[in-house]
């Protein structure tokens, strides 16, 4: 007779060694968790800061979008997986293009977003800035931006993916603003994200896309 094998609980802030087919089978919408490297990463849950900033440019980037009909926009926790075998991440806010909604499953987004925005966290510096970077370049996110909760920092990086697969830093306007490459007439100025509390989404759209509100 066959052994039944039972599965770990996840705890928050553990790594447990653990195949692709059991870790999805031990996470569900309530864990936020990614498998990385044979591992799976169980975060603990964000900080009020950290929720305030994803929420405001989920919100602010899914009006941008459905304004001038440009895709769709999800928050963790969503699974984007690349393939077998390759990391399996919950990217903190995620556009995927209207020319790649196919993309979106029932489940999780198969193939990579079109852009994707982390908040860093004090504990996920490394995470997002390095490993997050190299994967996602790899795996074809057309733009990715850094958004740093940490008062000490620069509010947010931006990225696009050149040609030979390598990110390269957006470099801000005159007016010191962040424009994006895959939202076409979209940008941020950088002084908003450090507003507390931050400013009304209705009235940033206003400031962004004059002709449409």
């Amino acid at each position: 007779m066959a052994t039944q094998r039972t599965l770990p609980v996840l705890v928050p802030g553990q790594r447990v060694p653990m195949g692709y087919d059991d870790y999805l089978q031990v996470t569900n919408e309530d864990v936020q968790a990614e498998w990385v490297n044979g591992e799976v990463i169980v975060f603990m849950p964000p900080g009020d800061r950290h929720q305030a900033l994803a929420f405001w440019l989920a919100r602010l980037v899914a009006d941008f979008a459905d304004l001038f009909d440009l895709g769709e926009v999800r928050v963790a926790p969503l699974e984007m997986f690349i393939g077998p075998g390759e990391p399996a991440r919950q990217p903190d806010v995620l556009f995927v293009a209207r020319a790649h909604l196919e993309r979106l499953e029932r489940l999780r987004l198969v193939g990579p977003a079109d852009l994707i925005v982390e908040v860093i966290s004090p504990e996920s510096v490394t995470r997002d800035r390095v490993e997050k970077a190299r994967e996602y370049a790899a795996a074809g996110v057309r733009e990715y931006w850094l958004v740093d909760s940490r008062t000490s920092s620069t509010p947010v990086i931006g990225y696009w993916l050149n040609d030979a697969g390598e990110y390269v830093a957006i470099k801000p306007d005159a007016d010191g603003r962040m424009r994006s490459t895959v939202l076409p007439g979209f940008w941020l100025d950088p002084t908003w994200l450090r507003q507390d509390p931050l400013p009304k989404p209705r009235m940033i759209m206003r400031l962004i896309a004059p002709q449409a509100v």
